[in-house]
């Protein structure tokens, strides 16, 4: 038996949350999809709401991930604490409000779902991710939880290669968030790991990677800087299926989607 598990990439501003809400029951029904994990560090622009977050949620999202924009909305730290669905980088300081990993629930069994933040070009006060993934995976009962997922916030196409040949036949799926671009190398590894360096964006079409396109062009020509604005617009999803074997964790397919 296999189970579909979707993956959606970063949730940029309102205009992503509200096409998230309109094509996702399309979206599972088409793909026949059993298990969704959602990337919404960018729900408000910067950062996610406790009450973007209960939306998601409530569309239809089994497990929201984030990233180095965790702390962006001072509220979803209480959220974090609250809420079992909700997961923030497992290599933040292990002080900080919620977790970075969990077991879930499914219509096809238990899943482990876990969140890392990568080191290059990125803020470094976070753990290493890769001794941070070795520590989590040692506590998973894999007779139990055969399926592991994993979303990688990085910046850097090199750490999330380095980090697919690390674990390939050790969880079952990889993906990549962060650069709002969605990249055209899905495949499977010889160990079964399913794969994409970057799920990309759902959010506005006319944009530079969400966002309105004044400031990110004047910020290039040199001017100082100002706040991004998530630009609206029409929109997209993007995201990746990953098809999993139940009984053996393995992936058998990854297939990256956009829906306009």
């Amino acid at each position: 038996m296999t189970a579909n598990i979707l993956a959606i990439g970063d949730i940029t501003g309102q205009v992503g949350i509200d096409i998230f809400s309109n094509k996702f029951n399309s979206i599972k029904k088409w793909g026949n999809i059993a298990f969704t994990v959602v990337n919404g560090e960018n729900a408000a622009g910067i950062g996610v709401t406790s009450n973007q977050a209960r939306v998601l949620l409530d569309v239809g999202a089994d497990v929201i991930t984030l990233g180095n924009h965790t702390w962006g909305k001072p509220d979803i730290k209480r959220f974090l604490d609250d809420s079992d669905s909700i997961l923030r980088p497992a290599n933040f300081a292990p002080q900080v409000p919620g977790r970075g990993w969990g077991i879930f629930d499914a219509s096809f069994g238990s899943v482990c779902v876990i969140n890392l933040v990568g080191r290059v070009y990125m803020p470094d006060d976070s753990e290493s991710p890769f001794f941070e993934v070795d520590r989590i995976l040692k506590q998973i009962d894999t007779s139990d939880t055969k399926i592991i997922l994993v979303d990688f916030h990085a910046e850097a196409t090199s750490e999330k290669c380095a980090m697919a040949y690390y674990l390939d036949s050790r969880v079952s799926a990889l993906w990549g968030t962060h650069t709002h671009v969605q990249t055209s190398d899905c495949r499977v590894f010889s160990g079964g790991m399913g794969y994409i360096t970057d799920l990309g964006m759902t959010g506005a079409c006319e944009s530079i990677i969400g966002m309105k396109l004044e400031q990110p062009i004047s910020r290039f020509l040199g001017n100082p800087p100002g706040r991004f604005e998530p630009a609206t617009g029409s929109g997209k999803v993007e995201g990746a299926i990953f098809e999993i074997d139940t009984e053996t964790g393995r992936c058998v397919s990854v297939e990256a989607i956009r829906v306009t």
